[in-house]
């Protein structure tokens, strides 16, 4: 069998075997599988090997190597040999499109030397075969050739869709490793096309080409860019390392520790180091931290324990002044015991820092309500809301005088109009009174 682009294996001619028929000293053992060789041809007394063509004998060779059935037998195995090469290409020809026209020129060929080859068998149903080849080769040529320009044409569209993807994720891309791994699957995949031609495939290879080489580049400057943020972080990191250490036997606990909250600050600004170093860095960074706030949170648990009293003292005073103030008679005593706790609070000292909150939350609860009486008293005291009530009261007396005249004159229709205006404005001064007092 041949491939496309490999040397073409020469079909030997009838002639060919006709020529080699003269070599042979013996016959081969075992006989034609097809029909009769008597059916095709006889030999004479003179070793005539003489073929029936075309209704006569044609000599096509000689036999005197032993009996005439077996050089008939031997004519018969040519025949069938010869038969095989036509298999031979009829398979080719189905298998080997491409080899479409060396097909037909061997078949061709054939045809030319049967009606004077050396064999005895069906001729004409041999040449039938081969004028089917030769026919059947036109078609399956021009539909090689129309099959191998759509696989040219796919071929090409897609190395064309490739070298453009190849461009985009050399310009575009970040993801750096995604991106790589998919350049090679491009490669790969390319290489697994067969087509569109040389001349075609070149201009795309070099646009695949220039775009793998411009993401390298790129990828290169990026990790070469990161190297120097790293190194200069490093640098950075390594001096904030330096100032917390230098600061961590400080006892200067509220400065040391605004420090200590600056410098966590630019180490989280400073951005990554090389991962090992980084890791190394952040171990001292933190080793000097802890220390330090160690011994910080040593020194206020004990004052904490000292500031027990100082809570249980104030509770005392929760416990004394709260009703006190709640019951004073007036704002003014209630003011004056306020400041007076306010005064025994201060002295009191300070609560533990757990506590702190609450403490605080309990002395604003009285302040606040003392706040509340103070303004519930200014509003209940507002020289105009109190002004409003007197005349709204004015008007209802006024009207009540004008009502009793107006009986006295036998005007009842007048007096029970003026009476209804009366009652209303006693309701309306009513009214406000009751909301002075509720404020």
């Amino acid at each position: 069998m041949t491939t496309p682009g490999s040397p073409h294996r020469r079909i030997p001619s009838p002639g060919d075997l006709a020529g080699r028929a003269g070599a042979r000293k013996a016959p081969r053992p075992g006989g034609p599988t097809g029909p009769s060789p008597e059916k095709f041809g006889r030999i004479d007394d003179e070793g005539r090997v003489l073929a029936f063509v075309d209704g006569g004998e044609r000599e096509v060779g000689q036999w005197q190597a032993g009996s005439k059935d077996e050089g008939l037998r031997h004519f018969a195995r040519r025949f069938e040999d010869l038969r095989t090469e036509v298999d031979m290409l009829e398979r080719r020809l189905r298998d080997q499109p491409g080899d479409a026209a060396a097909i037909r020129s061997s078949a061709r060929e054939i045809a030319e030397g049967l009606p004077t080859a050396a064999v005895l068998g069906d001729r004409e149903a041999l040449r039938r075969r081969l004028d089917g080849i030769v026919e059947d080769s036109f078609a399956v040529a021009e539909r090689f050739d129309r099959d191998r320009e759509e696989a040219a044409k796919r071929a090409l569209e897609r190395k064309t869709a490739l070298a453009e993807e190849a461009e985009t994720i050399a310009a575009e891309s970040t993801d750096w490793k995604a991106a790589g791994d998919r350049l090679a699957a491009i490669v790969e995949e390319w290489r697994s096309i067969d087509g569109p031609g040389r001349s075609k495939d070149r201009p795309l290879w070099a646009r695949l080409s220039k775009a793998r080489s411009a993401f390298k580049q790129r990828r290169g400057s990026h990790f070469a860019d990161l190297d120097r943020q790293r190194a200069q972080a490093r640098r950075r990191k390594e001096e904030l390392v330096a100032a917390a250490e230098e600061i961590q036997d400080s006892e200067d606990w509220a400065e040391t520790g605004r420090k200590f909250r600056d410098l966590m600050r630019e180490w989280k600004a400073a951005g990554h180091a090389p991962r090992a170093q980084d890791d190394r860095l952040w171990e001292r960074f933190s080793a000097a931290q802890d220390r330090f706030f160690d011994r910080r949170h040593a020194v206020e648990a004990e004052r904490d324990r000292e500031f027990e009293a100082n809570a249980k003292a104030k509770d005392e005073l929760l416990e004394s002044y709260g009703p006190r103030i709640d019951a004073a008679g007036s704002i003014d005593e209630a003011r004056g015991l306020l400041r007076e706790l306010q005064e025994r609070w201060e002295d009191a000292g300070f609560v533990p820092r757990s506590k702190k909150q609450a403490y605080e939350e309990k002395i604003r609860g009285l302040e606040e309500r003392v706040a509340d009486a103070e303004r519930a008293e200014w509003r209940r005291t507002d020289p105009e809301a109190r002004a409003r009530v007197e005349q709204f009261a004015g008007r209802a007396e006024d009207l009540a005088r004008q009502a009793a005249d107006a009986a006295k004159a036998g005007k009842e229709k007048k007096a029970e109009e003026l009476s209804a205006q009366a009652e209303q404005w006693r309701e309306w001064a009513r009214t406000a009174d009751e909301a002075l007092k509720d404020r």
